[in-house]
């Protein structure tokens, strides 16, 4: 296996330390998260000079860029076309980097669309962008997420848009909490697609979700990671620790100690 973490583990912290701390604690990649104020530095926009820059800081401490995390979304009619030249650009950095994927959302759907109307939209503008992926040697991941939670309706999409640059980032945490669907159920549906892999665990606080320690809360984990290594999973496991109260050199070893220890059971 794979290990990741987002920067959003640790924002304030440039490209560099980074992908020092990754390497210090044990990971094998890290995982920008873009348009965030992060002070990694990896944005759309950036220069050549720039952007080769990064690949051969990544390339000198042999920790890989594992995805580039986007804010991309196309279920509303509104703003699809913006978000697919917006894809186009991250792919563009993804491949000037060196990162073999971006994360997308789905996102909220339009008003007055019907769930059908919305995968059909959805799966017409990844279409759109795939052979540019596929020409740039970048996959499009779509997250379980959003209004995408259930694994049923992100496979729709993928049955739509039959590319072989267009997948899944499988966050293990939405499908179970929010789509109510068994973690073997939601693998099941998902595997042929998946590409990228988030893992977290949390418990239903009276504000929301509370992040807890892998282990310690509704998320089986062992269940997610038994099925991964079933089928020789070959991609990242990315673990996204978003204003977690412990700090990123406490957090950072623990959850990879934990993961790690549900991969050689």
């Amino acid at each position: 296996m794979k290990y990741s973490f987002m920067s959003f583990s640790c924002p304030g912290l440039t490209l560099k330390d980074l992908l020092d701390t990754a390497k210090r604690f044990g990971y094998d990649g890290i995982e920008p998260r873009l348009a965030s104020k992060h002070l990694h530095g990896i944005e759309p926009g950036i220069g050549a000079d720039q952007a080769r820059s990064i690949r051969e800081l990544a390339e000198s401490t042999g920790i890989k860029l594992a995805c580039l995390a986007t804010s991309c979304v196309y279920a509303n009619p509104e703003t699809t076309a913006a978000n697919v030249e917006l894809t186009r650009r991250c792919i563009d950095l993804a491949a000037d980097v060196g990162a073999p994927c971006i994360r997308v959302f789905g996102g909220g759907i339009g008003t007055g669309l019907s769930r059908d109307e919305a995968i059909r939209h959805v799966a017409k503008a990844l279409r759109s962008i795939a052979p540019h992926a596929g020409k740039r040697q970048v996959a499009i991941c779509m997250e379980t997420h959003d209004d995408w939670c259930d694994p049923r309706h992100v496979s729709a999409v993928m049955r739509s848009v039959r590319h072989p640059a267009v997948g899944v980032n499988w966050d293990i945490m939405h499908p179970v909490r929010a789509a109510k669907v068994m973690m073997g159920d939601a693998f099941a549906e998902l595997q042929p697609w998946i590409r990228h892999v988030h893992v977290h665990d949390g418990v239903e606080a009276q504000n929301g979700l509370k992040l807890v320690p892998i282990g310690q809360g509704m998320i089986d984990h062992r269940q997610a990671m038994a099925r991964l290594k079933a089928v020789q999973y070959d991609g990242f496991i990315s673990g996204e620790w978003i204003d977690w109260s412990d700090p990123y050199d406490v957090h950072l070893p623990r959850e990879l100690a934990a993961l790690k220890a549900l991969e050689h059971e």
